[in-house]
C-alpha cells in the first residue's frame, strides 16, 4: 500500500517553488521539415518517408552551451530538453534502438552535452520523455488517437505487443535516469484515452525512477495530459502521482487547489510562438513585455512558468526568441527578487497590475500609472517599514496629499509628478513590512 509522505514531498519541491522560471527546449528531426513537432502525426507521414530526415540530420551549429547560457541570462533557473519526442527519435545514445542521434551524420549524444552545459551554468537539469512512440512497431498504429497511421488499415495492430513496447520504454527511462548523473526534473508526456496510469505500468516505472533518482521532481502526465490535475489534486495520491500540475498554453484563472482547498504546485508550459518545435512559417511570437507579465501572473497565483524555445534544424535558437530572452533577462536582472521564491500575496489583484510576495516583502507590479498617488491596496500604513523601487532601491515616499483624504485607510505611494512609470513594462515597488 502506497503512503504519501507530505514532508518528503515538500522538501523535494523547495528548489522548484523558489525557481519559478524555466526553459523548455523542443528539438529533434522535426526541425528539418520545420512545421512543428507533431508534423508526422498531423500530415500522417509514413515512417519510410520520415526517415529522410534521419538520414539528413546533421546540426552543425548546435551548441547546448549556447542554449544554457541563453537560459541563464534570461533569468531562468532550470532547463528541460526533449530527450525523446513522440516521433521516437532519441537525442541520447540508447542501446535499445538505432533511431538515435548517435547514429546520424553528427554522431552526437545531445543529452550528454546538454546536461553538462546546463550544470556548468549552475542551473537545474530536466529531461522530457514521451510515453508515446510513433516509430516503435509495438506501439498501437491503426485506430490510435494520435499515431500517424491511425487512419490507414494497412497498419493493423495485429501482432503488435504493447507490453513489449512498455518494456522498451521503461528501459529507455532507466537509461536517462542512470547514465546522465543527477536529474532535477523528469517531464513525462502524456496520457490519453485508455492509456493512463497503470496502462503505462506506472507504479513499476516510478519505483524504478525513484531508486535511481530519489529526489527528482516528476510532472503529472502519467495520469493526465495538459488537461486534468491528477490523483494528488484529488487527495488520493497514487504511487505515480505527479509532483506538479501542468496546464498547457494557458494560465489558470485562480491558480490550482486540490479538492480540499489546499494550494498545489503547478507549472504553466508556454510557447513563444504557436509551436513547440521549430516552425519556419510561424512568426506569431509573443512580445517580451507580454511574457514578463505572464510570468508575474503565474507567480502571483502560486505557480511556475516554463517558456519554450524550438531551435532550428542547425541547432540555432530563432532570432525572435533570442531577442525576447534578452529583454526578459534585462528585466529579471533588476526585478528577479519579485519572482524568485515568491508566491501569491493573498491580496486581491489590483487594477494596475499584480502582486507577489516573499515573506516580509510585498512586490507591487505596476503596468500603468494612476491619476494622483498610487493606491497600494491590501496593506495598512502601520505595517509598512519602507517602500522602494525594486530596480534601483530608490525610496518611494508615502503620500500625504490631500487628494486622497477621503480614503484614510488606504496606503498611497508618492511616485512623483511624471505620469510615465520608470519601466513601461512592469515597474516593481517593494513594500517592506515590519
Amino acid at each position: 500500500m502506497y503512503t504519501f509522505d507530505r514532508e518528503k514531498y515538500e522538501k523535494r519541491m523547495e528548489w522548484f517553488t523558489h525557481a519559478r522560471f524555466g526553459m523548455f527546449i523542443h528539438w529533434g528531426l522535426y526541425a528539418i521539415p520545420a512545421r512543428g513537432e507533431w508534423v508526422r502525426s498531423y500530415e500522417e507521414i509514413p515512417k519510410e518517408d520520415y526517415m529522410k530526415y534521419f538520414e539528413e540530420f546533421d546540426p552543425q551549429d548546435c551548441d547546448p552551451a549556447v542554449w544554457a547560457k541563453a537560459a541563464k541570462e534570461a533569468g531562468m533557473q532550470y532547463v528541460v530538453l526533449t530527450a525523446k519526442h513522440h516521433d521516437g527519435f532519441c537525442l541520447f545514445d540508447s542501446q535499445y534502438t538505432e533511431f538515435k542521434s548517435t547514429n546520424t551524420k553528427c554522431g552526437r549524444d545531445f543529452v550528454a552535452e546538454f546536461v553538462e552545459a546546463v550544470r556548468a551554468e549552475g542551473l537545474k537539469v530536466g529531461l522530457y520523455f514521451t510515453l508515446l512512440d510513433w516509430y516503435h512497431d509495438d506501439y498501437p498504429h491503426y485506430g490510435d488517437k494520435n499515431h500517424p497511421m491511425r487512419n490507414n488499415p494497412a497498419y493493423s495492430n495485429e501482432g503488435r505487443d504493447f507490453n513489449r513496447y512498455l518494456t522498451y520504454m521503461h528501459n529507455q527511462v532507466r537509461e536517462i535516469c542512470a547514465n546522465y548523473g543527477r536529474l532535477d526534473l523528469l517531464w513525462f508526456d502524456f496520457s490519453y484515452d485508455d492509456l493512463r496510469g497503470e496502462a503505462w505500468r506506472a507504479t513499476e516505472l516510478i519505483q524504478m525512477v525513484r531508486e535511481l533518482q530519489p529526489d527528482v521532481i516528476i510532472d503529472n502526465r502519467l495520469e493526465v495530459s495538459g488537461e486534468g490535475y491528477g490523483s494528488l489534486a484529488e487527495c488520493r495520491p497514487t504511487p505515480y502521482h505527479g509532483d506538479f500540475v501542468t496546464p498547457e498554453q494557458m494560465i489558470p484563472p485562480e491558480g490550482i487547489k486540490d479538492v480540499e482547498g489546499n494550494d498545489m504546485h503547478w507549472e504553466a508550459c508556454v510557447t513563444m510562438n504557436g509551436n513547440w518545435g521549430y516552425h519556419a512559417a510561424d512568426h506569431y511570437f509573443k512580445p517580451a513585455s507580454m511574457l514578463i507579465k505572464k510570468l508575474v501572473e503565474c507567480v502571483s497565483k502560486g505557480g511556475n512558468m516554463i517558456l519554450n524555445i524550438g531551435p532550428d534544424a542547425r541547432g540555432n535558437i530563432p532570432e525572435e526568441s533570442v531577442k525576447a530572452l534578452k529583454q526578459i533577462g534585462a528585466w529579471m536582472s533588476k526585478n528577479g527578487r519579485s519572482v524568485y521564491g515568491c508566491t501569491k500575496a493573498e491580496i486581491d489583484k489590483p487594477e494596475v497590475g499584480r502582486i507577489t510576495r516573499n515573506e516580509k516583502s510585498l512586490f507591487y507590479h505596476l503596468y500603468e500609472n494612476s491619476i494622483g498617488p498610487m493606491p497600494l491596496m491590501g496593506v495598512s500604513k502601520e505595517n509598512v517599514k519602507a517602500i522602494r523601487y525594486l530596480a534601483t532601491g530608490a525610496e518611494v515616499p508615502v503620500s500625504t496629499s490631500w487628494v486622497h483624504s477621503d480614503y484614510p485607510d488606504i496606503l498611497f505611494a508618492d511616485l512623483g509628478p511624471d505620469p510615465i512609470l520608470p519601466d513601461p513594462v512592469d515597474t516593481v515597488l517593494e513594500v517592506i513590512l515590519k
